[in-house]
């Protein structure tokens, strides 16, 4: 076992800034104590909030400065503060070695551009790809990507976008054999782009990989637990990202107004509560915050801005436990073996 993984912080970012931040890091210390902290922000902000957690003392160290990413700040104007700013110094935490991962609640455009300039994407991989889990029906969630980093990508991105899900999967679900499917408008081979088309018949022949590919998938069946790993552009990932965190948000409100409209539905509801807490907890993007932008030459994690505790110390864990498990090796490795069978992506139409 090597030195504990220290996770460098944003403490700034988010929409509650140090409060919810630094509850989220005692809330990942206290399961599991093998980690340290780098706070970058207000340190007074910061160490009020530290004082509620005197058993965090030895593993947090606070790295003070006034400069704050707002929400509303293009990618091109954050890039000008990375020096300074406390998401920038986080992730530049990471590129000096004297961090092993970053994480921030903040501008995610921004930090997908700060990351990048600081870190540069690895050998063999062309563009970044955000990568978050999905609740399913099956026995595990479900890695999706890319979902927002690149509008646009071509055959050659979506199949390393597929290599860097199924390691990424390997490493969170404990999956030794991820199954990976493409984003499609249906699921017979002769639908969709040739993009597409091309991408399948390239992973398809790379069956020398620690994954399976299944083919294509389509918008409605994401959930139903019959796929680790969905692949797509950055464009349509949003879009199903969003549609899918709309359609729960719609279904939980309808339920709390149906239960509230009358007293037998009230009776109903006291009835139902066990239920309903499992929809609830199943459908809460805390319990599966933390994306990530694979494909750097270091690890970054992206929280909800909105998030809680509860999600603060998901994305934290999501942090740690991708770099106990050397998530970037693995990734390096499937790509030299992609490498080495000469199948040649950039060929494909």
């Amino acid at each position: 076992m090597g030195n504990p993984p220290r996770i460098a912080i944003d403490a700034m970012g988010g929409d509650t800034g140090p409060a919810v931040i630094v509850a989220g890091a005692a809330r990942a210390y206290r399961r599991r104590s093998d980690i340290c902290f780098t706070l970058f922000g207000d340190e007074a902000q910061i160490r009020v909030e530290l004082a509620k957690y005197p058993d965090m003392s030895a593993v947090v160290e606070i790295v003070h400065g006034d400069d704050v990413i707002a929400g509303s700040e293009k990618p091109s104007q954050a890039l000008r503060r990375a020096k300074t700013s406390s998401m920038g110094r986080a992730i530049g935490s990471v590129k000096s070695g004297a961090a092993d991962a970053a994480l921030s609640a903040g501008n995610t455009g921004a930090m997908m551009a700060m990351a990048k300039l600081a870190l540069r994407t690895m050998p063999g991989i062309d563009r970044p790809a955000l990568a978050a889990l999905l609740p399913t029906l099956g026995d595990n969630d479900l890695v999706m990507l890319d979902l927002g980093a690149n509008t646009e990508s071509n055959t050659q991105n979506l199949v390393q976008f597929a290599l860097m899900g199924a390691a990424y999967a390997r490493v969170v679900l404990d999956l030794p054999l991820p199954r990976v499917k493409l984003l499609n408008i249906g699921t017979e081979e002769l639908k969709g782009t040739d993009t597409l088309k091309d991408a399948a018949a390239i992973l398809r022949d790379a069956d020398f990989l620690p994954m399976r590919f299944d083919g294509f998938t389509e918008g409605d069946k994401i959930s139903r637990g019959d796929v680790d790993v969905v692949v797509t552009d950055g464009f349509s990932g949003n879009i199903a990202l969003k549609t899918a965190e709309g359609t729960a948000r719609f279904v939980t409100d309808l339920l709390r107004r149906a239960f509230t409209s009358s007293l037998r539905s009230k009776a109903g509801f006291m009835l139902s509560r066990p239920a309903l807490h499992m929809l609830k907890v199943h459908l809460d993007p805390n319990n599966h915050n933390g994306a990530v932008f694979l494909g750097l030459n270091g690890i970054v994690v992206k929280s909800h801005g909105s998030a809680d505790e509860i999600g603060v110390a998901n994305a934290i864990r999501v942090a740690a436990r991708m770099v106990r498990e050397d998530l970037t090796r693995k990734i390096a490795n499937d790509l030299d073996e992609f490498s080495a069978h000469n199948i040649t992506v950039a060929a494909a139409k």
